[in-house]
């Protein structure tokens, strides 16, 4: 059996790379440079049959995989979290695996962290060092891995967090970017969540982000059938992307306009319902506003990707001019959508709202966040599956970016101007 130990006794093994060859005797070797991507050509091995145990003061997390691969074990704070990064693999785990705390762990997640790359977060009930333990099992058919977590103090903990040599980050090289020699305004369609970070559970298990790329995709087909538009999605598959990194996209694409994607809950109100549309604010305009913006300016903690906000230093050298006419072009199509969406699809007793939300950071981007609607109603989460209702809201989205890119296509097609 192989093994990575983190602990106050050993804060230079942190983050080591393992590569699972074979038994290894005393300390394992570190493996330099990050952990490989899966070949793109070959099926990812199954990583299945999740268990959550506790053992007295241990609480061990394990994970039967398909296949032997080498991973990397860090850990970090604000919040306290255990990450394990690994090679893609084909995570077949029950939806609600993690979800619920249990001994050290308050929580857990995984899935696609960037392509070929996996990722396993677990969020601690309290500071802990973790151990990583791989057996042969089936006789070599496959192999257990074992999260061994043990608890210590505050102080040993941040210790190991100073000491941890940093993961890699999920930025991509290869953003989605508009193509060049074409003169028609590009609209960028943002899906919430994505890979490691499922976003809302709803009724059924549905995940939030399963959800809202579903309908990216329909909005992105109704989009492109009347030729107007070039439409660039920041993600057209179950994989993680940054915040900064979704902003980028609208910017280097040059986008006319970005709508960003969601399907919310409210566990404490499932009677709540209806679609809401989000624009950016320093302040939020009311208290389930400004709840709403801090989860979701957490997804990048919650793959544990701390990656820093540019948008205020981007903003300072654009200037505030076109921050506040860029701002007041959001609330034109906020209001615009508003209006269009009401007429077919029921919207919240407040269907605009703002607070700061990161997404929507883009000084030079007309942008909104649109939240389809809650998936803690059972009335939403049926709906939001129902092919019809997401041609029909689909086709009603598209008619409010008609009007609102009508007269500046008359123009130009150009968006907002810049200083």
């Amino acid at each position: 059996m192989t093994h990575i130990r983190l602990n106050s006794l050993a804060l230079g093994a942190l983050a080591l790379a393992l590569l699972f060859g074979g038994p290894v005797v005393g300390q394992p070797k570190p493996v330099p440079g990050p952990i490989p991507a899966a070949p793109t050509s070959l099926k990812p091995p199954v990583a299945a049959d999740g268990e959550i145990r506790v053992d007295q003061d241990k609480t061990v997390l394990s994970v039967m995989l398909a296949a032997k691969m080498p991973l990397k074990l860090a850990v970090m704070s604000k919040p306290d979290r255990v990450i394990v990064d690994l090679p893609e693999v084909n995570f077949q785990l029950a939806p609600d695996f993690g979800r619920k705390p249990s001994g050290l762990i308050r929580s857990a997640r995984f899935g696609l962290f960037a392509p070929g790359r996996s990722r396993i977060v677990i969020e601690l009930a309290r500071p802990a060092s973790p151990i990583a333990e791989l057996g042969e099992v089936l006789g070599g058919a496959a192999y257990k891995l074992d999260l061994i977590l043990e608890p210590i103090s505050a102080e040993a903990f941040q210790r190991a967090v100073q000491a941890s040599a940093p993961l890699e980050e999920a930025k991509k090289t290869d953003l989605p970017l508009a193509p060049q020699g074409d003169s028609r305004p590009v609209i960028v369609l943002d899906p919430g969540h994505g890979g490691i970070d499922n976003g809302a559970t709803g009724f059924g298990q549905s995940l939030e982000k399963d959800v809202v790329l579903g309908f990216a995709r329909e909005l992105k087909a109704k989009l492109e059938e009347g030729g107007k538009y070039r439409v660039v999605m920041t993600r057209d598959r179950d994989v993680f992307v940054s915040l900064g990194d979704r902003v980028k996209t609208a910017q280097k694409s040059g986008a006319a306009l970005f709508i960003s994607i969601h399907a919310d809950t409210l566990s404490a109100a499932p009677s709540v319902r209806g679609f809401t549309v989000y624009t950016g604010s320093e302040k939020a305009s009311d208290a389930e506003a400004a709840r709403l913006a801090e989860a979701e300016n957490l997804s990048d903690q919650i793959a544990g990707a701390d990656n820093e906000d540019e948008s205020d230093e981007i903003a300072g050298i654009l200037g505030d001019l076109t921050l506040r006419e860029t701002r007041s072009y959001s609330h034109l199509f906020a209001r615009t959508l508003v209006g269009q969406m009401s007429g077919g699809t029921k919207a919240n007793k407040n269907p605009h709202r703002s607070a700061r939300f990161r997404v929507l950071r883009a000084p030079d981007v007309p942008s909104v966040l649109l939240e389809l609607g809650y998936l803690s109603s059972k009335a939403d989460a049926e709906m939001m599956q129902d092919p019809a209702w997401r041609g029909q809201t689909a086709s009603t989205i598209v008619a409010a970016v008609n009007n609102f890119m009508a007269p500046r296509m008359a123009v130009g097609g150009a968006p907002p101007p810049k200083p």
